[in-house]
């Protein structure tokens, strides 16, 4: 089993300033009985978060920073690509954008809650004009579509864990292949302005959809296959707190990490089983596993190992 634990130590600055209020006394212990790996190494610039980094390491996927191809391996589970290739795709995601004064700041569009009904409706709404730019919409859930074009080729996209709770500006693509994407994001804003969708949600006080995010683009490799992945639990307790930089909910979800899942992994450590600990912040991602090491060697460890707000601080 591999745990990982994305947004362990964000870069907003609220929850980096909490860090130091953090009292896990269970990752503590947990981490003085494991070994450490070298960690993956990001930055708060990269397109590509370190927590979808290391699930595509697991999975055999290689991309350059904004160009893991999550979109085309959809696409290829779903059997699109026998038809359409493994090149060009996307995901797009229904979003509601903020238009403010100075910039553009988007929600995680998991709030929206679209039904079935709903995003169908939208999609079929939006096809025709993604179409005249050729770009195909086919469905994948009611949150995220799946996108066929000749413009994702190559495009490096941020995720939408980026652009989530920011500025959104900062995130879009500005390659010049991109101008008429963001044309098309324009021309949805005042298509969808009176959607029978958003007339609804409108009237019952839910936000409405009024863009989509671009993401998941990159190259799937032809012809070969992807190894079958190590078996990942990928922790997003963190995430929403994180990505609004809420201090105080962050440190007490973190709170209750340590009294749940990583208590189960202590346990688990001291019965011996294996198991791997991967903590992502924005500049490191170390991963920490057990071994059948010498009990002088862990009990050196249990001395030596930091504390966990100094290894937070490192990431």
């Amino acid at each position: 089993m591999h745990t990982v634990i994305p947004h362990a130590a964000p870069a907003g600055p609220q929850c980096q300033a909490a860090i130091a209020q953090l009292s896990l006394p269970n990752l503590g212990e947990l981490v003085s009985l494991l070994d450490p790996k070298p960690p993956l190494l990001g930055s708060v610039e990269s397109l590509t978060p370190l927590h979808e980094r290391v699930r595509a390491k697991s999975l055999g996927l290689q991309g350059a920073d904004g160009l893991v191809p999550w979109a085309a391996l959809d696409a290829e589970h779903l059997g699109l690509t026998k038809a359409h290739g493994t090149t060009g795709w996307a995901w797009i995601t229904p979003c509601h954008w903020q238009i403010n004064a100075d910039h553009v700041a988007m929600d995680h569009p998991d709030t929206l809650a679209l039904g079935a009904h709903a995003s169908d409706a939208l999609r079929a709404t939006m096809q025709p004009y993604f179409a005249e730019d050729g770009i195909s919409l086919h469905a994948l859930s009611n949150s995220t579509w799946l996108a066929q074009g000749a413009v994702f080729t190559d495009l490096p996209t941020a995720s939408l864990a980026r652009a989530c709770g920011t500025q959104v500006d900062n995130w879009m693509p500005r390659q010049p292949e991109a101008q008429g994407l963001r044309r098309l994001q324009n021309e949805m804003q005042m298509l969808l302005y009176t959607h029978p969708v958003n007339d609804a949600r409108s009237a019952q006080g839910q936000p409405t959809v009024n863009s989509f995010w671009i993401s998941g683009t990159g190259r799937l490799p032809a012809h070969t296959p992807l190894a079958p992945g190590e078996r990942i639990d990928m922790v997003l307790a963190l995430e929403a707190a994180a990505l609004r930089d809420d201090a105080y909910q962050w440190l007490k979800a973190w709170h209750t990490l340590d009294s749940t899942v990583i208590a189960t992994l202590l346990q688990r450590a001291k019965a011996g089983q294996p198991l791997q600990l991967t903590l992502c912040g924005e500049r490191l991602a170390p991963t920490f596993e057990l071994k059948n090491t010498a009990w002088w060697n862990r009990l050196q460890r249990r001395f030596t190992a930091p504390p966990p707000q100094e290894l937070l601080l490192t990431l």
